[in-house]
Formats: structure tokens, C-alpha cells, sequence
């Protein structure tokens, strides 16, 4: 399967990040690192690294200028607009971007989120064949900006689960406050480390499967987790909220473990 994909056998080259969060800051040292060229959009360029070439605009409005060539197109904007009562971003970005390119970058990677199954829980794996289901506004917006990347920008699409790692600290505050969990709830999860490599890869494949998952080996109990952090803090396990609610689903990280190997 891998000589299939021709992994590491395509150079990211000019890079354009789009939003460039955490994850996109990352992935671009790795890029520059390797010899690649970056360009980061976003509404605000404070406090990007060295070495990132910058465009500073609102993506909620067309662009005021043509951008210049690139060879590959990272997406990781999330799905809420700066205000968050006005609705998804991805109706006017993803336009915006795609009016804005003078010719179609050889690869485009969309980063979406595993919550497009939020209406599918069970013990079932759910792969990359399986149909999102959402129940929510933002799940909405997230199939939505799936469907516009590929129609607009042949994009790839990468739905991480929820992504953990240093600064990434919602559930540890928790914890140290005592605070009720579900413990019975089936969580899935994935190194902020393995989302970069992951993408890295995808823009490195001269081939790349058009979704990937991105999730760890298998999911975990919230329980189980939140004991881990308690022991880790040496502070009480949370106690569970009563009664139970559980749920959750079950993702297969297949795909996403052939792509990396070790997580």
C-alpha cells in the first residue's frame, strides 16, 4: 500500500498555511527545515516564527490581491467565524482562497475533525468508507468545508480526533478541580506530534489517500484518561457524574498507522 501513495517521493515547495495556528506553525518549521519555502495567512501575524513569510488578511471577505503561486495548500481554520453567532467560516474562506490562487496548487490538505461523526456513536469502528453523521451546527460546518475544499481545491482531508500535547491543558485543569466526568465515555485522541507528522506526510506522498482519520491506536475511556492525569498531578481521580451517559465512538486509525507507522 505504501508504494501506492510514493511516500516522500514529492517536495512540498511553496508552502501557504492558512490560518496557521499551533499545528500550522509546526508543520511550517518542519517544511523549512527541509528546505521548503512558507507563507502563513492569517488575520494577524504576530508571533510567527522566523523564516515564515507572512500575508495579513480576513478571510471572511475576498481577498484584496491575487496571492502568488504555491505548490501546496495547507487548511487548518476552524469552522466558527470571529464572531461565532454569524456561522461557519467556510463558505466565504474557502472561495476566497480558491479565487485568489492564479493557477491550482499541485496538493491541497484540508484539516477537518473527527466530529463529523458525532451522531454516529456505537462500538462499531468507523473507517474513511464510513458517511459523517452530525447533530450540531459546527459538525455541519465541518462536512460543509469538507465538500468545498474538494470540490473547489481537489483537497485531501484530515479528520484528527481530539488532539493533545503540551499547552493543550482543558481536561488536566479539570481534573486538578475535582470536576464531575463521564467516565464511561469512549474518547478518541491523537498526538498534536502525529497530526504534524501526518500532514507532512500527505504533502509529502506523490500519491496520498484523498481521507485519512487521525487517531490514535484505539479509543479510550474518558475515565481512564482523567485517572492517568490524577495519578500524574498526584491529586484524587475526578469523580464520575451519576448517572453515566457514556457513548462515544469507535475510529479506525488504520489508514493513519500505514501512513506513520509508530505513533
Amino acid at each position: 500500500m505504501a508504494s501506492s501513495w510514493g511516500l516522500d517521493e514529492r517536495e512540498p515547495g511553496r508552502t501557504l498555511l492558512v490560518g496557521c495556528g499551533k499545528i500550522g506553525v509546526r508543520l511550517g518549521e518542519r517544511i523549512l527545515a527541509g528546505g521548503g519555502e512558507v507563507t502563513a495567512i492569517r488575520r494577524n501575524a504576530a508571533g510567527l516564527p522566523a523564516g515564515f513569510r507572512t500575508i495579513v488578511a480576513d478571510l471572511e471577505k475576498p481577498l484584496a490581491q491575487e496571492l502568488p503561486e504555491f505548490d501546496s495548500v495547507v487548511i487548518t481554520l476552524p469552522p466558527s467565524r470571529a464572531d461565532s453567532e454569524r456561522g461557519s467560516i467556510y463558505p466565504l474562506a474557502l472561495p476566497a482562497i480558491a479565487d485568489a490562487l492564479p493557477s491550482m496548487p499541485s496538493r491541497v490538505v484540508f484539516v477537518s475533525s473527527t466530529r463529523v461523526f458525532e451522531g454516529r456513536p456505537g462500538p462499531d469502528p468507523l473507517t474513511e468508507q464510513d458517511a459523517p453523521a452530525t447533530t450540531s451546527p459546527g459538525g455541519a460546518a465541518l462536512v460543509d468545508g469538507e465538500r468545498l475544499a474538494r470540490e473547489l481545491l481537489g483537497a485531501t482531508v484530515v479528520r484528527p480526533a481530539g488532539i493533545y500535547g503540551p499547552g493543550r491543558d482543558s481536561l488536566i485543569r479539570r481534573v486538578r478541580a475535582g470536576d464531575a466526568i463521564d467516565a464511561t465515555r469512549r474518547t478518541n485522541r491523537i498526538h498534536e506530534t502525529d497530526v504534524v507528522r501526518l500532514l507532512e506526510v500527505l504533502l509529502r506522498a506523490a500519491a496520498p489517500p484523498a481521507l485519512v482519520h487521525g487517531v490514535d491506536r484505539a479509543p479510550v475511556a474518558l475515565g481512564d484518561v482523567a485517572a492517568f492525569i490524577a495519578a500524574e498531578l498526584g491529586v484524587a481521580t475526578p469523580p464520575a457524574v451519576d448517572p453515566a451517559v457514556g457513548g462515544g465512538t469507535v475510529l479506525d486509525g488504520s489508514l493513519l498507522l500505514a501512513l506513520l507507522g509508530e505513533l
